[in-house]
């Protein structure tokens, strides 16, 4: 085996674990939201003060890619949010590595369609029962 294969075969991972995230809407309308979100062995749960996610990802080669459904849990008495009082499906792209990641993606607002970048940074890592 080469020094290349070794390196392959150690590829980080997306770590399972408690990440916080800041979005930015751009196209389409404009916002932010920060928030937490759990990533684990496929699976995306989390939220922010007016929305809650949840979906699914892919991982191979440092890229990573997958769709998620945004909820509002939470009236947001005299503030007009983005995706407020809808149902939004998004589908995100981008780049991994340990402890953190930037994605782009887009959302679908009704008729509308956001593009969306996004920064996580793990926060707590979970550690697997021995």
């Amino acid at each position: 085996m080469s020094a290349g294969d070794g390196a392959k075969a150690e590829e980080a991972r997306v770590v399972n674990g408690l990440y916080i995230f800041d979005i930015e809407m751009r196209d389409g309308k404009r916002g932010q939201a920060r928030g937490v979100v759990v990533l684990c062995n496929g699976r995306i749960m989390g939220g922010d003060s007016y929305f809650y996610y949840t979906g699914s990802y892919t991982f191979r080669n440092g890229k990573w890619r997958g769709d998620m459904t945004v909820n509002q849990h939470t009236e947001a008495v005299g503030r007009t949010l983005a995706f407020g009082g809808r149902e939004v499906t998004c589908g995100f792209s981008g780049d991994y590595s340990a402890g953190g990641a930037e994605i782009e993606g887009m959302a679908l607002v009704g008729k509308t369609s956001v593009t969306f970048t996004a920064r996580l940074t793990l926060k707590d890592p979970m550690v697997s029962a021995a």
